[in-house]
């Protein structure tokens, strides 16, 4: 009986055993591996490498420019030389990892003689009016005609002549023993003004400069975006005594519609407009005895804004940008009231704005006659006067600041188109730059963010987006340098919506990840209860075995 005891005890130890063993090896086997994967953080994989090559920006932006020469404008030698081709770079750096090679591709030939019969005629002589032959010019482009000294198209003192268009007329230089050098220099006049300036160029990238020139302030223009919301509002504080009409929509449609129209392929703009009534400024201005009027200083124009912002509306709802256009009229106890700058002159506009907000104009009512007793008065207001200024102001935030013109340069009116086909090109050129600084600037920062927080999930989707903006910007790059400007746009465009829909994914807030302290915190309460027991039985196994090893030593050793 014994025997057969010691014969079950030692069975159900083994049976112990091995139930520990199988124990052990299902959770290290099968469970850890398990469990490993159903909570480990699925990652899509991310062009780490491009993005890191986005950081450095080195852009090349190449410039095509056709020079066409009319009969008579070369010698004999020298037209013969014709057609020929030169390429010309400035190179421009801005800091360690950003640069700008300015890249001319010059074409030099022969007007056609359908070109001919129109630089041939007289038109523009005593009247400045020239009609240029018709060509499609890509955007970016430029075609500059050169017309023989003696040429009647231009007037004698005009030596230039812009267009509405990427065309331009130089008239060649007189006595000059070789035009095609003398004319280098007024060739890159004309692509000062017509292209881009490296002055706009650094304004684009401001972001990794961050140091702006001193005074420049007033130039900044709102940030690239996709879209824009203008607003018109008329204030009227005393709508007891003045009855304000302000014909808005036939102003928009006569003079602000012509402009947007080509800005709309720069982004997505709306317009609206409202009256707010008892709606003042929030400064008091200042009694000029001199002159019987009240006055704003420079000074006291920085606290006009925000007393009157709150009347605007909040644009926080505004997924874009809001530009905000004010017309004030004064009320009776404040009329007239002048707008003064830091020298204390009257501005002429009466009118002043705030860089990358808006801009406000007084708009002062004619005074009562004296037999004028009846309130309130209607008031009409002059939507020409006051939309030339808006209008100034509009360019001045989209960033399409006024070209200096050199000496006996003619500039062709395009008053009825709102923006000039090269001014375009110019907005186009910086916005271009801006994008894709501003996309290297999004990546990096995610790249970051995503190396720095591990366990972020990293979807599909979000992988798929960070490509294609990396694509996007590396197409605009290139179509940058071989002078395709509108293509460059369209995927810089395409780059910063990308890079947006990644950047801000609602899957990538980190706070929607718990810390790995965290994580153990949550898993040790479950694991423990189980891994206790199965670690004291492999322990006591290993125990048992060691004892066992150390008495078979024992039996030998005494044998």
């Amino acid at each position: 009986m014994a025997a057969s005891a010691e014969a079950t005890d030692a069975a159900e130890k083994a049976r112990g055993k091995y139930a520990a063993l199988s124990f052990a090896t299902i959770a290290v086997v099968v469970g850890l591996p398990l469990w490993w994967k159903t909570t480990e953080t699925s990652r899509a994989t991310l062009p780490y490498s491009e993005i890191a090559n986005l950081d450095t920006l080195l852009f090349q932006l190449t410039v095509p420019i056709s020079v066409v020469f009319a009969k008579g404008t070369l010698l004999g030698d020298q037209e013969r030389k014709l057609p020929f081709k030169e390429n010309q770079e400035t190179e421009t750096p801005l800091n360690s990892k950003t640069s700008v090679t300015a890249h001319y591709q010059i074409s030099y030939r022969r007007a056609t003689p359908q070109e001919e019969q129109v630089l041939s005629q007289a038109s523009g002589q005593g009247t400045g009016d020239v009609t240029l032959p018709a060509q499609e010019a890509p955007a970016g482009s430029l075609t500059i005609y050169v017309i023989p000294s003696s040429s009647l198209i231009l007037p004698q003192e005009t030596t230039m002549y812009i267009s509405r268009h990427r065309s331009a007329v130089i008239r060649a230089p007189r006595g000059a023993p070789d035009v095609l050098v003398a004319m280098g220099a007024q060739i890159q006049q004309v692509t000062w003004v017509m292209s881009f300036s490296a002055e706009s160029i650094t304004g684009a990238l401001s972001d990794r400069m961050p140091i702006l020139q001193p005074g420049t302030e007033w130039k900044r223009p709102f940030k690239s975006s996709l879209g824009y919301e203008i607003t018109f509002s008329l204030l009227n504080p005393d709508p007891k005594a003045h009855d304000v009409r302000w014909d808005i929509e036939g102003a928009i449609r006569r003079y602000v519609e012509p402009l947007l129209n080509k800005l709309r392929l720069v982004a997505e703009i709306s317009v609206d407009s409202q009256i707010l009534y008892y709606a003042a400024l929030g400064v008091v201005p200042r009694f000029d005895a001199r002159s019987n009027s009240f006055i704003l200083g420079a000074h006291s124009l920085p606290h006009v804004i925000n007393p009157v912002e709150a009347r605007l509306g909040s644009s926080a709802a505004s997924l874009y940008p809001v530009l905000n256009f004010l017309l004030y009229v004064p009320e009776r106890s404040h009329s007239p009231l002048y707008i003064q700058d830091k020298d204390g002159a009257a501005v002429p506009t009466n009118a002043f704005h705030s860089p990358r907000w808006g801009g406000i104009m007084v708009y002062n009512v004619e005074p009562e006659a004296a037999n004028d007793t009846s309130f309130p008065r209607r008031v009409d207001v002059d939507m020409a006067r006051v939309m030339e200024v808006f209008l100034a102001q509009l360019r001045l935030l989209f960033g399409i600041l006024p070209v200096p013109l050199p000496e006996g340069t003619v500039l062709e009116s395009f008053e009825n188109e709102g923006l000039s086909a090269w001014e375009l090109d110019r907005l186009l050129w910086t916005r271009t730059v801006e994008n894709v600084a501003t996309v290297a600037t999004t990546l990096t920062s995610l790249a970051q963010l995503l190396e720095k927080i591990s366990n972020i999930v990293i979807q599909d989707d979000v992988a798929s987006q960070v490509f294609h903006a990396v694509e996007s910007a590396q197409k605009a790059l290139q179509d940058l340098g071989l002078g395709r400007l509108e293509s460059a746009f369209q995927a810089s465009k395409e780059a910063i919506m990308s890079s947006e829909r990644a950047f801000f994914d609602p899957s990538l807030l980190h706070l929607l990840y718990f810390p790995d302290d965290q994580k153990f915190a949550i898993y040790i309460p479950l694991f423990l209860p189980m891994a206790v027991p199965i670690l004291l039985s492999l322990a006591r196994i290993l125990r048992e075995a060691r004892q066992k090893k150390k008495a078979e030593k024992e039996a030998t050793k005494m044998d």
